[in-house]
């Protein structure tokens, strides 16, 4: 795929990523993933609510919705080997949960989805075309008055990852970047604390579509 046709980095560079450590050794893995369950429960998100989780990846966030008893949730990634570790890991209840290897910024599902669901891939979207291209599948995908929590490295956070160069947000430059179909609801700083002792500044904001 030609790096023009995708958003951020191609397949290949986060097969390698996924390929080589185990999703529990990522810098960003998370156990729970409690701020954004915390903002999905926020948004309204219930058991029959649908929510996307686009750069989900080996994110546990899927585990969670599940147990929760979420009926509708898929997740969107480019890399088969991120989805490789969720179906062995959900086991027997891989079928609770969609997962779609595809580029984010292709993907159209068959109908609206109340909650977008992003932590940690906007913020490797250096180009305006990257970024507009995300925003369109946003609205393509995005129910009327559906809400979008996304999680990006704040502005004391790291200027790189996964050895790619990222943009780092505030909440007035985030919901800038995103547009004012969306309206903002919240925001929240978090420092991650990463696998091997460190610290990484996050901005989680919740939104909602007023178009």
């Amino acid at each position: 795929m030609d790096r023009r046709e995708h958003l951020g980095a191609g397949p290949e560079h986060w097969n390698t990523v996924h390929g080589k450590r185990r999703p529990e050794e990522l810098t960003w893995f998370e156990a729970t993933p409690r701020r954004s369950l915390e903002l999905i429960e926020r948004s309204g998100g219930t058991t029959v609510s649908r929510v996307l989780d686009v750069g989900g990846g080996s994110s546990r966030l899927c585990d969670a919705l599940i147990e929760a008893g979420f009926l509708g949730v898929t997740v969107v990634d480019i890399s088969a080997a991120a989805l490789a570790h969720v179906r062995a890991r959900l086991a027997g209840a891989v079928g609770r949960v969609t997962l779609v290897e595809a580029d984010a910024g292709a993907h159209r599902g068959d109908r609206p989805f109340d909650v977008w669901h992003d932590r940690a891939m906007f913020h490797f979207l250096l180009e305006d075309s990257e970024r507009e291209r995300y925003v369109a599948a946003m609205k393509a995908n995005l129910a009327p008055r559906g809400h979008a929590v996304i999680a990006t490295f704040g502005l004391r956070g790291p200027e790189m990852c996964s050895g790619l160069p990222v943009c780092r947000y505030g909440p007035g430059s985030l919901g800038a970047a995103l547009g004012d179909w969306l309206e903002p609801l919240a925001f929240e700083d978090e420092m991650h604390a990463t696998p091997a002792g460190g610290a990484q500044h996050f901005v989680y904001g919740l939104f909602r579509r007023n178009d």
